[in-house]
């Protein structure tokens, strides 16, 4: 009975393994590898289970292989089998499919997702491309998979864009086409793919159209590097006609003094932009009472401003404002006595301390009041949450309100993140003087409470508003504000003087002394050097320049950096009549 009973057993389960084997051997490969519907996958699958005692486990792997598939050779693929697909894949799509060399190297090496899909229908491990090439040259592939995944898309995204009748790339010679165009235009192929999934439209244009379209934006003026900016983070600039809203904002910023090719060293291929808000933005500024001169500085040194989020950031934060109480002509004032409130430093130091203060139970009233009165100072530091200053303090939240609406200022060395000691060293005699040059700091780059600001504070000499007069003119003389920037952080001292000896400097630089003004920028520390020095070495370098004994194109560090000694001895005693020239050039210096 008991022997019955197994000879039952152990003949059910050949039959099933008959059965599945049959169909494995008589199917041929689906296009759905990791369902059961794949004979060859649960063949393979049976003989690892071939040696199971019991039914029951078989079922059970049976079901888990339909949920969890298994690859036999892409779970442990080596660098070499990798290696070896991408090349017969290359030479698939190049020697069998007569795609450009360039196209089939890119599409091979940058398909990880397709070539592990093959991988996984191929049995022979020892030579993974001899069996690949054979498994190609019997299974057509839809090659818009591997294209797709090498623009950079993901398989879920693609999944949705592939042409329902289409297997060969070369059916969609229009698609192509333009697909050609961009990446002779010089746009990354790995870029594409976000340009394709948001304006398909794009490669879908008659032969010439896309290319015309391009040069209708080379026509605004800007370069092909902006443009291919412009188009990755944009795609949808180029359907339809050129952008009108995008064009209004080139002709605003041309109207601020900023270049149409300025913007390309600001956008990012993982942003998108808004045109339209941009525009808003600059007009909104214009209505608080931005002049352009102050508008066009406003960008040039906080150009996240506009960029990220589109200016978005500037209605959020009048949009708070006006919460507290306070009316749109008051918010006008505000950002026009402090432009600095408007970098994303600054805007977030704000929210933090009016969080702050809502948090300690302040009235709305009371907030209002202070953020109106102390606006920069709100807007510069960062502050510790509520709960640690309390407990530092060790009171309540109705004295620590009382206390700031009694001095404001006490918020500063009671929740600020600043040492207290390097406060104090500088904010204590005049807060607000302290606080105007920090704001400068700040739209210059320098770190927030960081040893280099510290540092920075001791070297400037003057208001925070005097400070940003002699930076605004440097940048009206011609200079980019990035510029302007370095140079100060490379000379600080050069901005211990006037704005009128500033002036003298750069006038003489151009018009006494023939140097371009691009020139101070690899020697910022000519605007150091006092003006007689100045006069008197320039004049002997031009007598012996004017007599062949210089050379006519020197540096301004060569004549100047120099110690006294060296000058006469390479700028004087160069020429015979050179010391008695150097006398009477002494002589008639106005110091003497």
């Amino acid at each position: 009975m008991i022997i019955c009973r197994i000879r039952e057993r152990v003949s059910s389960f050949s039959e099933m393994i008959s059965q599945l084997n049959y169909l494995a051997l008589s199917s041929v490969v689906s296009e759905k590898p990791f369902t059961m519907q794949n004979p060859r996958f649960v063949w393979l699958k049976i003989r690892c289970l071939s040696t199971s005692r019991h039914t029951h486990d078989l079922k059970l792997s049976l079901t888990d292989s339909t949920q969890s598939p298994t690859f036999p050779i892409a779970n442990r693929i080596s660098r070499l089998a990798r290696s070896e697909a991408q090349d017969a894949l290359f030479d698939y799509l190049h020697s069998t499919r007569s795609f450009h060399f360039t196209d089939a190297e890119h599409i091979s090496k940058n398909s990880p997702f397709f070539l592990q899909k093959i991988l996984s229908r191929i049995e022979n491990e020892q030579d993974v491309a001899r069996s690949i090439s054979k498994f190609l040259r019997y299974n057509p592939i839809n090659e818009f998979e591997p294209f797709f995944e090498s623009l950079g898309l993901n398989p879920s995204e693609f999944s949705s864009l592939l042409p329902r009748n289409l297997m060969f790339l070369s059916d969609d010679h229009i698609m192509l086409e333009n697909f050609h165009i961009l990446c002779n235009y010089g746009i990354p192929r790995s870029k594409m793919g976000k340009m394709y999934k948001e304006g398909k439209d794009i490669f879908e244009y008659d032969y010439g159209v896309l290319a015309s379209k391009l040069r209708a934006y080379e026509n605004l003026g800007l370069s092909r590097s902006t443009i291919i900016k412009l188009v990755i983070c944009c795609p949808l600039l180029l359907i339809g006609g050129v952008n009108s809203e995008f064009i209004k904002v080139l002709e605003k910023l041309k109207g601020l003094g900023i270049e149409n090719d300025w913007i390309g060293g600001y956008l990012s291929g993982k942003s998108t932009y808004n045109w339209n808000r941009m525009l808003g933005t600059m007009e909104f500024l214009d209505k608080v009472g931005y002049s352009e001169g102050k508008m066009g500085i406003l960008f040039k040194s906080n150009p996240p401003l506009l960029f990220e989020g589109s200016g978005k950031q500037i209605y959020v934060l009048v949009g708070r404002l006006i919460k507290l109480g306070l009316k749109m002509d008051e918010v006008s004032s505000l950002f026009f006595q402090n432009p600095q409130i408007l970098s994303g430093k600054c805007a977030k130091n704000l929210e933090q301390a009016v969080c702050f203060l809502f948090e300690i139970g302040m009235e709305v009233e009371d907030i209002a009041n202070i953020v109106s009165s102390h606006m920069q100072f709100l807007s510069s530091y960062s502050l510790k949450a509520p709960r640690s200053v309390l407990r530092s303090l060790k009171i309540g939240r109705d004295s620590l309100c009382q206390i700031i609406k009694d001095d404001p200022l006490k918020l500063l060395s009671l929740a600020s993140r600043s040492k207290k000691n390097s406060i104090d060293q500088f904010s204590c005699q005049n807060p607000s003087k302290y606080l105007e040059k920090t704001s400068f700091l700040l739209r210059l780059g320098y770190v927030e409470n960081s040893d280099e600001m510290t540092k920075a504070l001791k070297q400037f000499r003057g208001r925070g508003d005097q400070l940003q007069e002699r930076f605004d003119c440097l940048v009206q003389a011609g200079l980019d504000c990035n510029v302007v920037s370095s140079m100060i952080k490379q000379v600080p001292s050069m901005l211990n003087q006037t704005k009128d000896v500033l002036e003298k400097k750069i006038d003489c630089l151009r018009n006494c002394l023939g140097y371009p003004l691009e020139s101070v920028v690899a020697f910022p520390s000519y605007l150091c050097y006092d003006m007689e020095r100045i006069n008197l070495r320039f004049s002997m370098y031009v007598w012996l320049r004017e007599r062949g004994a210089a050379k006519p194109t020197l540096s301004l560090s060569t004549i100047l950096a120099c110690s006294d000694a060296r000058f006469v001895k390479y700028f004087v005693d160069v020429h015979p009549e050179g010391p008695a020239m150097w006398e009477s050039i002494k002589k008639s210096s106005p110091s003497s």
